[in-house]
């Protein structure tokens, strides 16, 4: 069963430039609050105060939490915009479009009674010139329409958040930022086409630190140099199932040193056996 993840909404800062044209904004919904699973509309409203006329500058703030309360990646979103507030009285009377005013919204914005741009959804401004982004651009990118970001060169995806590397990255590593490349372990550089290995590993051997290699299965060394042969006592691997051991001794080197008291390839006869042969049968 998929667990649904909680995260968390704070409009932060709702404040006006000028108290005496322009109020505070308000929400229609609470200031703080948890993120609904499904899309929900909601109104910000900006109140004139009294008769007064005039532009003002009112800023919108905006984090998003997850459980743990840590903003999530986008986040704070600031919006620095511009209110015209008119007296009112003056232009209650107009009942029917204006088609003059209308041509100053962009956007299909259209005049409200004062003579003030009301803005289709995704914009905002004084003339709905302002489209809006969520998350924000990053790496310097403009919002050029609703969701839609504009990059500037070396960077891409729908938020500018991915780079662009003019020359691949090598060696397994990943493009992160502009022309900046992740390395995998072992690796380094601009273009991670340096290995921290300065004798090269052999035999199919990767490089996984300062002159270590990762050897494939049968071979051994820092640098994968060393063979090690199906029934070598120093064998490790699938490869090397039913391989003898040393009964009495220890394993150097691919060879058995035996214990005093015990001879034979795998120090399984003692000094004072009869035996002949050389080969070891192991006991059923």
């Amino acid at each position: 069963m998929e667990i649904q993840k909680r995260y968390y909404y704070d409009f932060d800062i709702l404040t006006s430039s000028d108290l005496t044209i322009l109020k505070p904004p308000v929400l229609s919904i609470k200031t703080r609050g948890r993120v609904p699973k499904t899309s929900k509309e909601f109104s910000i409203i900006l109140p004139c105060v009294g008769n007064n006329s005039g532009v003002a500058t009112f800023e919108i703030g905006l984090v998003l939490k997850n459980g743990r309360g840590l903003p999530l990646k986008g986040t704070p979103l600031r919006l620095h915009l511009k209110k015209e507030c008119a007296q009112r009285g003056v232009y209650l009377e107009r009942t029917g479009p204006d088609p003059e005013c209308d041509k100053k919204c962009a956007n299909q914005g259209w005049c409200n009674n004062e003579k003030i741009c009301q803005c289709p959804e995704g914009y905002m401004g004084q003339d709905c010139r302002t489209a809006l982004c969520y998350p924000q651009c990053m790496n310097g990118g403009n919002c050029t329409a609703p969701g839609v970001c504009s990059c500037p060169p070396g960077y891409q995806g729908r938020n500018c958040e991915g780079g662009i590397c003019a020359q691949k990255c090598l060696n397994g590593g990943k493009c992160i930022q502009k022309d900046t490349c992740e390395c995998p372990k072992g690796y380094y550089g601009l273009r991670c086409e340096f290995s921290k290995c300065v004798i090269p590993c052999l035999n199919g051997g990767r490089c996984k630190g300062v002159n270590k290699c990762r050897c494939p299965v049968g071979l051994g060394g820092n640098h994968c140099e060393v063979g090690r042969r199906v029934g070598d006592c120093s064998c490790r691997g699938e490869s090397c199932a039913g391989q003898h051991t040393c009964r009495h001794g220890r394993c150097v080197a691919g060879a058995c040193v035996c214990e005093p008291g015990w001879r034979g390839r795998w120090c399984h006869r003692s000094t004072g056996s009869s035996e002949e042969s050389g080969e070891y049968k192991r006991p059923r």
